[in-house]
């Protein structure tokens, strides 16, 4: 378009030739037929080669080839996310598949649009292996199919199936490499893994000043310092021995993380986020130690551990000091144990081997730094609070935080096995009871175990309780379809609940599409905005017709991740859902909907030779064949002869844009009348 603004400002002010005109023209038709065809993208070039093991064994090698800020999906995800990468070879008499397909070390990190689940990619390049086993030594070529997608930050394309060949002779067969290349792929994994480890290291040392606020180790503060700098013979010496106890309570919180990292291994933490048990288990845990902060009971060591600990702590020296911070992570583990028993379940479940060790790390610097701190500097001692019951209430307030994040690991593992116990509104409602019953608490209208007499309410507890208030209210309008973009990361997503369109509405109750009271054959009201919607071209054009409306095609997909932020950001706001719900017919075709055909499979016009598959290849191929692109989002506005009304568009996250995109369409259909 700059092109061709360029043409009519030189012809407009420089009164260009008819030919000239005409020859620019030509030019510019032919650089822009030639972008429209560049439309279909194929960010991904796959080649083949063999491998030879042994006399009978090889591996089948399948490198993607992965252009800059696309990604490709692991073979290995949970129901419920992306598509995955898989392959499928043609059965033969000369050769039997061994085991399955293997691939190299990728990304991980958590999709928001599926509810933070943690998805494995890869970038650049990803290499898959399979191994076979020769049983004809004439074999000569291996068929095989790859199915896959891919993304980037903007778009997704549809499911792509993609014809493989292998070249089999095993005499020129490539021997298999002994070590593996490191490939930039890899480096970029480890940038991502240090942004993650990052975090794990910020919570766990805001999590270490929270345990400093606790009865088990407030009151060891002045304690500590007190007996170092009397009990040295000069203040330097006093500031030596009180930083090698703090770096002895680091090293032995370190120990701890390196223990539950070697106990699991880099496999096991790599499930924990998404396997079932690991996260009822955590969801349990997780209660004990919100029960024991609330009060119920304590989480205690052996009293005959403090004791030998406490004698080996007389004998002085480095040894003695050493020993004194390990009594004090003893005697503490009424208080720390939960919070640390948090921590490296959070580090833990993040994937990472070295998170707990990071973890333990960030926690016990933020422990031993005041210890530090106040040896150098004893009159800050002064400062500090006097002990008393707000040292309990940190506790408690501690126990409600821990009760409200156990609920996620259920909800974790409820979504896995798809068995809607904790649905969404489920969640939400026990959010606003633990949130609400905090304030209570910090209102002082509720009293727990150990807590002393409230005779007034300090400033302090006052600004928290309004806090908690204002959350706990923010929360309510949740169990009515809000989205809740705070907390958006905690509760099931919007289409995990009891009624997509929230407590109350039913699919044919309050808040259908104005244009129809009943809902036509082969539509549905699209959760959780109530849009009449068709999934089927046919039906939804149909329907068009004989309401006089415009229909707006919405190429899209289950694991589109933009489409997902174009519904719950743009489609949400009243000018855009007043637009969708009244002026058109909407018709939203899944480009990776696995429905198979009813009947004999039509052929594909892509691939000529080729049965479709799923209902999905169908609504691909027609995006391809009559637009000329293959990402995700792509909206079309038509009108009844299949006419474009005004020029599709993409993923487009500015509301006005949209809407007047929208609004064009719309009046250009009207005008046609």
């Amino acid at each position: 378009m700059l092109f061709l603004r360029l043409i009519l400002y030189i012809h407009k002010y420089y009164i260009l030739n008819k030919r000239t005109f005409y020859f620019l023209l030509v030019i510019f038709t032919t650089v822009f037929s030639s972008t429209v065809k560049a439309q279909i993208l194929d960010p991904v070039s796959w080649s083949t080669s063999v491998e030879k093991i042994s006399d009978t064994e090889y591996d089948l090698v399948m490198k993607a080839s992965i252009d800059a800020s696309w990604h490709l999906y692991s073979q290995k995800l949970d129901e419920g996310g992306p598509i995955a990468t898989s392959f499928t070879f043609k059965e033969s008499e000369n050769y039997t598949l061994v085991g399955t397909p293997t691939e190299e070390e990728g990304h991980s990190a958590p999709e928001p649009a599926f509810n933070n689940m943690m998805v494995k990619y890869f970038e650049n390049s990803a290499t898959f292996k399979q191994r076979i086993k020769i049983i004809n030594k004439e074999l000569s070529v291996v068929n095989g199919e790859v199915n896959y997608m891919v993304c980037n930050d903007t778009q997704c394309l549809a499911p792509t199936y993609k014809d493989i060949e292998f070249k089999f002779s095993t005499e020129k067969a490539t021997v298999a490499p002994a070590k593996k290349e490191t490939t930039s792929e890899n480096k970029n994994s480890k940038k991502d893994e240090s942004k993650g480890l990052f975090s794990i290291f910020f919570l766990a040392f805001l999590s270490g000043f929270a345990a400093l606020l606790t009865p088990c180790v407030f009151p060891m503060i002045p304690m500590t310092v007190s007996f170092f700098t009397k009990q040295s013979k000069t203040k330097a010496k006093g500031i030596r021995n009180a930083i090698i106890y703090g770096i002895s309570i680091i090293v032995i919180y370190l120990l701890l993380g390196i223990i539950v990292s070697a106990v699991f291994g880099a496999d096991a933490l790599n499930a924990l986020s998404t396997n079932v048990w690991f996260n009822v288990i955590f969801f349990v845990l997780l209660l004990v130690f919100a029960a024991s902060f609330l009060g119920a009971f304590e989480i205690m060591l052996p009293n005959s551990w403090a004791n030998k600990v406490d004698k080996q702590a007389d004998r002085g020296g480095l040894v003695g000091i050493f020993f004194m911070a390990l009594a004090l992570a003893i005697v503490s583990f009424s208080c720390t144990g939960p919070i640390v028993g948090t921590l490296l379940v959070q580090a833990a479940s993040g994937g990472s081997q070295i998170g707990p060790i990071v973890g333990m790390f960030g926690f016990s610097l933020a422990i031993a730094l005041p210890f530090a701190l106040f040896a150098a500097f004893p009159g800050w001692l002064n400062s500090l609070p006097k002990s008393g019951g707000w040292l309990n209430s940190v506790k408690v307030v501690l126990g409600f935080l821990e009760l409200a994040l156990a609920f996620k690991f259920l909800s974790n593992a409820d979504m896995v096995l798809q068995m809607h116990l904790l649905e969404r509104e489920v969640f939400i409602a026990i959010w606003i009871a633990v949130f609400g019953a905090l304030t209570l608490y910090l209102f002082g209208k509720l009293q727990l175990p150990h807590d002393s007499p409230l005779k007034h309410i300090s400033v302090g507890r006052l600004s928290m309780g309004l806090i908690t208030l204002a959350f706990t209210i923010y929360m309510i309008p949740g169990l009515w379809g809000a989205p809740l973009n705070l907390i958006s990361a905690f509760p099931p997503p919007q289409h995990y609940s009891e009624s997509p369109y929230g407590v109350g509405n039913m699919q044919t109750g309050g808040g259908t599409a104005t244009h129809t009271q009943e809902i036509p054959e082969g539509a549905h009201l699209m959760a959780p905005h109530n849009i009449l919607a068709f999934n089927d071209y046919e039906k939804g054009l149909a329907y068009a017709k004989k309401v006089n409306k415009p229909v707006m095609i919405d190429f899209t997909g289950h694991a589109c991740v933009n489409c997902r932020k174009m519904e719950q950001n743009v489609w949400v706001k009243d000018n855009v859902l007043d637009v969708l719900k009244n002026d058109v017919i909407l018709i939203s075709l899944y480009v990776d909907e696995k429905i198979k055909f009813e009947g004999e499979a039509p052929e594909s016009k892509l691939r000529p030779g080729k049965k479709l598959r799923y209902t999905g290849q169908q609504w691909s191929e027609l995006q391809q064949l009559r637009y000329g692109t293959n990402a995700q989002p792509y909206y079309v506005l038509i009108d009844h002869n299949e006419e474009n009304l005004n020029a599709p568009v993409a993923y487009t996250p500015d509301v006005e844009e949209y809407h007047n995109w929208l609004k064009e369409g719309v009046g250009n259909f009207t005008s046609k009348k």
